[in-house]
Parts: C-alpha cells; sequence; structure tokens
C-alpha cells in the first residue's frame, strides 16, 4: 500500500470529502468539508480523488517530541518537576545568627528548596558518567560510594519532598 501524500484529497464514506494535512506511522489526518479535522487510519476504507505525489515521512511530530523528550531527560541535567510539601508552600527559610547585633537572613523555602534537587540533580548526572566512563571498575565504586555518602548527607531535607520516592538515600545499614 502506497501510502497518500499531503495534500492529497478524499471521499470518506463517515466523513465526506477532505484534504491529508499530516501523516503519522499509524494515521492520517485529514481536515473534512463537513466535519473538520478528523484522524483516520491508514488502511481505513475511503475513495481517493486526487493522490498528491509527495514523499511521506510516517514519524509524526509528536514522536519526535517523544523521543526528544526521552533522549533529554535521560542524558542532560534537565531536572524534573519534584514538587514540595504543601506545608512548606510560600514559606521561608529564616537563618538567624548567634551573634544578636548581626541581622538574620530570610530565603523562600521554594528557592531553597530547588537548589537542594538541583544538587540531587547533578548529583545523578555525575553518576551516570561515572558509570558510563572508562575507570577501572574500583575507581568507580569508590567514587559511587562518595556519591552515596552525599546523598545521606542530603537526607535532612527529606522533609521537604511531597513525595517519599523523590527522597535522598544514604547507605543502608546492613
Amino acid at each position: 500500500m502506497k501510502l497518500l501524500g499531503i495534500g492529497s484529497r478524499i471521499n470518506h464514506s463517515d466523513y465526506g470529502k477532505g484534504v491529508v494535512t499530516n501523516v503519522t506511522s499509524q494515521h492520517y489526518w485529514v481536515t473534512f468539508i463537513e466535519n473538520g479535522l478528523e484522524t483516520i487510519d491508514l488502511d481505513s476504507e475511503f475513495e481517493i480523488i486526487e493522490a498528491a505525489d509527495d514523499d511521506v515521512d510516517t514519524v509524526s511530530f509528536f514522536d519526535v517530541e517523544s523521543s526528544l523528550k526521552e533522549i533529554l531527560r535521560k542524558w542532560s541535567d534537565v531536572s524534573e518537576v519534584v514538587p514540595i510539601a504543601d506545608k512548606w508552600k510560600g514559606g521561608k527559610l529564616v537563618l538567624e545568627p548567634g551573634d544578636t547585633n548581626l541581622k538574620s537572613s530570610e530565603i523562600p523555602i521554594d528557592t531553597f528548596f530547588h537548589k537542594i534537587t538541583m544538587v540531587r540533580d547533578r548529583l545523578r548526572v555525575m553518576e551516570q558518567k561515572i558509570n558510563s566512563s572508562n575507570l577501572e571498575e574500583q575507581e568507580k565504586i569508590d567514587l559511587q560510594q562518595y556519591i552515596t555518602r552525599s546523598y545521606g548527607s542530603l537526607t535532612t531535607f527529606n522533609v521537604l519532598f511531597k513525595l517519599k520516592t523523590q527522597n535522598f538515600v544514604g547507605q543502608k545499614s546492613s
């Protein structure tokens, strides 16, 4: 079966006359005169009024976008959206110096939380880079232990996370 190109005109028994405006790996996107935009399966029954000779790339924009998102998520340090626990939303972190003559400092807790999650994300990227490096296995293990200890040092901040699955996890005691 030869795919119809964009611009092909068809007559569909349910939707009437229309023009193919996009082609994906499974569907034609057809703008019908009476029914507007519809997607129909490539193997649908319809009459071809005029086939446009157009090389069709059957990878849709959605497919490309999904693949790109997955690649970026896997290989970059683009961070996932990590929700802060509801009780901390809009709160502030107040740092009071021991010396009462000095001024305290306030930081929006959302800003502080964002910085903490960025540290976590950077540690994850470092972990991936170590694991895929050409280092000797023992060197990889040693560096991995430093990262695990770093996670352990950051467990104090787990109280800020909304989802327990996103908490820092240090070395498990045996």
